[in-house]
């Protein structure tokens, strides 16, 4: 397993920088429906988030299923447009590109998704599926494209990568699955990837094998990661900021050892304190939240986390905090963040 993050990125300057972003889903309701409540329902997926990445870094968005993570991620790269907010990628405003300029881009934006088998078309060759990329975004070099897929292949550890050129995604195993979805989305050499889960539907044996060959790739190939996860554990060893995301809101954001070492949300301490530890006598001394995580269509007044919250006062749940710098770098979103300091 590759050692823990140094916390710091590797250069300086902003890749991609989000403000404000929201991502609402209609709910489906028939007309008469519509009619007796007056209002048209919305899941609020994601509900007002702001971050950025910088150049060479790892930033990780953590939460629980449901907070919002993967459409953030598929926001940032127009694979869903946002209600409101702007995503800005290397200084240009997504939103204003026309579907030409966006696919000229897209060669710089790639995303690793986290189910290799819903990913890969199951009636193309591996070969063909890692080459389509460099079809669609780079076909004057068609020429060069077999060369380049089978310098990929070996690159992620297929060897020899003839051997997987003609196979088809259901005759490989899932790590070897994962390996080509990664040498898919690299192939074009991408400035920004967005890692949905990367390892998470690889088998346990070798999950710490993808984790350090995605920091050889980062560092080799000058990458920037978004790095979506809800495993605090997988974090801890690939990420250089970490966003704590709860119920479509960052409630805390900063360097991954300042944060894991000094949690100043409830939340982020119920996370941390929920990552198993090898030790079968150390026993869990802080209470888990009560309760799931509230319906996203009415979401709690206030702050978000106020119903699970055990420090949780009359304040919570009438005040939405804001996010406030409590220590250099590190932001939280919490009312009662001090006494944690």
């Amino acid at each position: 397993m590759t050692q823990q993050s140094s916390g710091a990125p590797t250069s300086n300057g902003t890749l991609l920088q989000v403000r404000d972003l929201k991502k609402w889903f209609p709910v489906q309701q028939g007309w008469l429906d519509q009619v007796l409540s007056g209002r048209s329902d919305h899941v609020r997926a994601v509900d007002g988030v702001s971050f950025d990445i910088r150049r060479g870094e790892v930033f990780g968005l953590a939460g629980e299923s449901g907070s919002g993570k993967s459409t953030i991620g598929r926001s940032v790269l127009r694979l869903t447009e946002p209600t409101a907010g702007t995503v800005r990628f290397d200084g240009t405003d997504l939103a204003t590109l026309s579907p030409r300029d966006m696919r000229r881009i897209r060669r710089r934006m790639q995303v690793i998704f986290q189910d290799p088998m819903a990913s890969l078309n199951p009636r193309m060759t591996l070969g063909a599926s890692v080459a389509h990329g460099l079809q669609i975004h780079y076909p004057e070099r068609a020429a060069e494209h077999r060369e380049l897929v089978v310098q990929m292949l070996e690159r992620v550890g297929l060897v020899p990568a003839q051997f997987y050129l003609d196979k088809y995604p259901h005759q490989i195993s899932g790590g070897q699955r994962q390996r080509v979805v990664i040498a898919r989305a690299l192939v074009t050499r991408p400035d920004l990837v967005v890692a949905d889960e990367p390892i998470a539907m690889a088998d346990v044996s070798v999950r710490a094998l993808l984790l350090d060959l995605m920091v050889e790739l980062k560092h080799e190939l000058n990458l920037t990661y978004l790095f979506i996860t809800h495993d605090l554990a997988t974090a801890k060893y690939i990420c250089d900021r970490i966003g704590i995301l709860y119920l479509g809101r960052l409630g805390e954001v900063g360097g991954l050892r300042e944060v894991y070492r000094h949690p100043l949300h409830p939340y982020t301490q119920a996370l941390l304190a929920a990552v198993p530890v090898p030790d079968p006598h150390r026993r869990r001394t802080q209470p888990m939240p009560e309760g799931e995580i509230p319906n996203p269509i009415n979401p709690p007044a206030g702050c978000r986390f106020h119903p699970r919250c055990p420090h949780a006062t009359p304040e919570c749940s009438q005040v939405e905090p804001e996010m406030r710098e409590l220590r250099p770098g590190h932001q939280v979103a919490c009312h009662h963040a001090e006494q944690f300091l």
